[in-house]
């Protein structure tokens, strides 16, 4: 299913595989996938508007078709000359001097590993060469990714001017590619091609995972995305529902996106104080991202598989999805709206889920420090003493099934289940806002790693520094350190937080009348503003005759939105961020603990549903209900344990918008 335009989402200019850009009209970029990527254009004024804003782009070019070409030195001066070759898909390097390689290694730089670039020129006043570097994470022999960076000498005219705009050109074009952005027909490639960089809100859980959180984000984001030219203000959450009142009183307007950098519990916070705020309709159109810093990261694994990466965890994962977020581009996001058994309603963007999975979910809590290993760890004692709870679900199904990836997922039809007989069967303490840390002199230092070919030491970044350096006294007499160009207009930096509106703590005003009162720590609170229910009857009344009821015992049921359950476990292979489903699944008491294990086992690589297991079932549905009949349980909304008793929920289609980099953008990864 197609992506929808941000331009209809957000009232603001957008372009495809870039974030939204107030104020600035740029193109639709060529290769874009019709529908698929967020466009940039301004709000469509009619039904004709909309129409051209969602036209089908230009046929794209060809992979290998050459954009730039040139030759170009190396740093120090000494060092080899290349011939460089851009086309979209990746940069050519091949070594033309002291003596050509007939297979060049490092030859091939996929924009997928590409961060960002900058241009830089020389300290010494007598140099007439401009220099761009690109920042690169190439995968290892080991498969994990290592920051590099390369730089290049122009030095083909007399003067340093027309030297720096061959280096402008390079760079512009690089990040034109990198962002989205059209290049133009007539050749002419100037730093003005580039908007202002997208401002973002980074919040950071520092106790998610196993505590790395803030060292992951401070080691690896924070340099990453200033590579990337992007803006940023830092606040570190301190305790739960801690997100949810700062986006409450967040003025909007001023950023382009907001990013979690936790598990998935930091998003829910975000994405249901959005919901609960009285211009909530506006609110959830502000696209929100994820970086991988908790134990779950299942949103996170779905972002990683929709842009093209092979599958990965912990430090990986992140700096894949850094990638990603660095790439710019969004997707419409399900949202499925939860109503509890009080009445009750929070908004899910992952699962909803009672028996075997909650009860791990729950139980491994206290093995927390273990990081992603604590579901391991839980998963086996659950198994140990497995329990069965007798419950009621119904569904309304999907009008259309699902089709799925491969025949090797043939999914169990739910009406084949009509006909099986059920078988018998601490809070956290208050502390002031953290202040955001954009403004605050913070240096980044970086390992010294060296990219293949390349001589010289990576940049040193600094938030306040105004971009990378080269620098040392490795380069010898006459090789002087190099110094950010402060003419190209997208260098790494920071926005001065004196210009936006003070973050507010806590929820907006609300109107006298609603008697509502403000959200309380130490539970997921719950949505006052959102949408209507309109598949929904009352919970308790009857429902209409075109839902479909499962009553038995249950090992678990799971109704989930994405693909993933967790990093590692692809619990519905075929599902999108945009299919307007959820897809329930549901494994009935009778089965062994080593078939209920091989099931686990085989939902690593997405294949379940191909082992034939009697007790596995499925089905795709617009809206369930489910009633526990058991007198105890645990029931969770991604991941969030709330309060137990019946409970029933509807999708929502589209309704947010998931930051995710283009589709498939790291299919071209050697």
């Amino acid at each position: 299913m197609g992506g929808r335009s941000w331009a209809e989402d957000r009232g603001r200019d957008l372009s495809p595989g870039s974030y939204p850009l107030p104020g600035e009209q740029v193109a639709r970029h060529p290769e874009a996938k019709a529908g698929a990527d967020l466009e940039l254009g301004t709000q469509p004024k009619n039904s004709l508007d909309r129409a051209e804003a969602m036209a089908p782009p230009p046929p794209p070019l060809a992979a290998s078709t050459p954009l730039l070409h040139g030759e170009f030195g190396s740093y120090p001066a000494r060092g080899p000359r290349y011939a460089l070759t851009l086309t979209s898909q990746a940069l050519h390097i091949q070594r033309l001097r002291p003596k050509p390689e007939a297979r060049p290694r490092g030859g091939l730089v996929p924009l997928a590993e590409v961060s960002g670039c900058c241009t830089l020129r020389s300290r010494s006043p007598s140099d007439t060469a401009a220099y761009f570097c690109i920042y690169t994470y190439p995968r290892g022999r080991r498969g994990g990714r290592r920051r590099a960076s390369r730089t290049f000498r122009a030095d083909g005219a007399a003067t340093y001017e027309e030297n720096r705009s061959e280096a402008q050109r390079w760079a512009t074009a690089l990040m034109c590619l990198l962002r989205g952005l059209p290049l133009p027909g007539d050749g002419e490639i100037t730093p003005e091609l580039l908007p202002r960089p997208p401002r973002l809100l980074l919040l950071v859980n520092p106790f998610g995972g196993r505590g790395l959180a803030w060292q992951w984000c401070k080691n690896h984001v924070l340099p990453m995305i200033s590579e990337a030219g992007l803006s940023f203000n830092l606040i570190q959450t301190e305790r739960q529902n801690h997100a949810r009142e700062l986006v409450q009183g967040l003025s909007l307007s001023e950023w382009d996106g907001i990013v979690t950098l936790s598990g998935d519990g930091l998003l829910f916070e975000v994405l249901n104080g959005l919901l609960d705020r009285p211009d909530w309709e506006e609110a959830v159109k502000m696209p929100v991202g994820i970086l991988p810093c908790g134990s779950g990261n299942a949103l996170a694994a779905a972002v990683n598989q929709h842009g093209g990466f092979e599958p990965a965890l912990g430090l990986d994962l992140l700096l894949n999805c850094s990638l990603l977020l660095c790439r710019g581009g969004g997707h419409p996001l399900d949202l499925l709206s939860v109503t509890l058994a009080s009445g009750s309603r929070c908004f899910s963007f992952l699962s909803v889920a009672w028996g075997f999975v909650s009860d791990v979910d729950i139980q491994s809590e206290r093995f927390r420090a273990l990081g992603s290993a604590r579901f391991t760890l839980g998963t086996v004692l659950g198994l140990a003493t497995l329990h069965t709870y007798r419950g009621r679900l119904s569904y309304l199904p999907a009008s259309v099934e699902p089709a799925s990836p491969t025949p090797a997922h043939s999914l169990p039809r739910a009406k084949s289940e009509l006909t099986l007989t059920p078988e018998p069967a601490p809070p956290m303490v208050h502390s002031p806002l953290h202040r955001s840390v954009s403004d605050l002199p913070l240096p980044l230092p970086q390992p010294a790693l060296v990219s293949p070919g390349s001589p010289e030491p990576l940049p040193v970044l600094s938030l306040n520094g105004g971009g990378p350096e080269l620098a040392g006294d490795w380069g010898g007499a006459g090789d002087a350190p190099l110094s950010p160009d402060p003419l190209l207009p997208s260098p790494p930096s920071s926005p001065k937080v004196a210009s936006l509106s003070p973050i507010i703590e806590g929820p907006p005003e609300m109107p006298a009348s609603s008697g509502l009162p403000p959200p309380t720590s130490g539970a997921p609170a719950t949505s006052t503003w959102g949408p209507p229910d309109h598949l929904l009857p009352p919970l308790g009344s009857p429902l209409p005759p075109d839902w479909v009821t499962l009553e038995g015992d249950f090992v678990l049921l799971l109704a989930i939105s994405p693909s993933h359950l967790s990093a590692d476990l692809v619990a519905a292979p075929h599902a999108r961020f945009d299919d307007g489903l959820v897809h329930l699944c549901w494994v009935r008491s009778g089965i062994s603990r080593a078939a209920l294990l091989r099931l686990f086992l085989a939902m690593e690589r997405g294949s379940h549903f191909s082992l034939g297991c009697p007790q596995l079932g499925y089905a795709a549905a617009r809206a369930f209900r489910l009633e526990p009949l058991t007198p105890r349980g645990l029931l969770t909304v991604d991941g969030e344990l709330v309060e137990y008793g019946p409970l029933q929920a509807q999708v929502h289609p589209g309704l947010g918008t998931l930051l995710t980099g283009p589709p498939g953008c790291a299919g071209q990864e050697p």
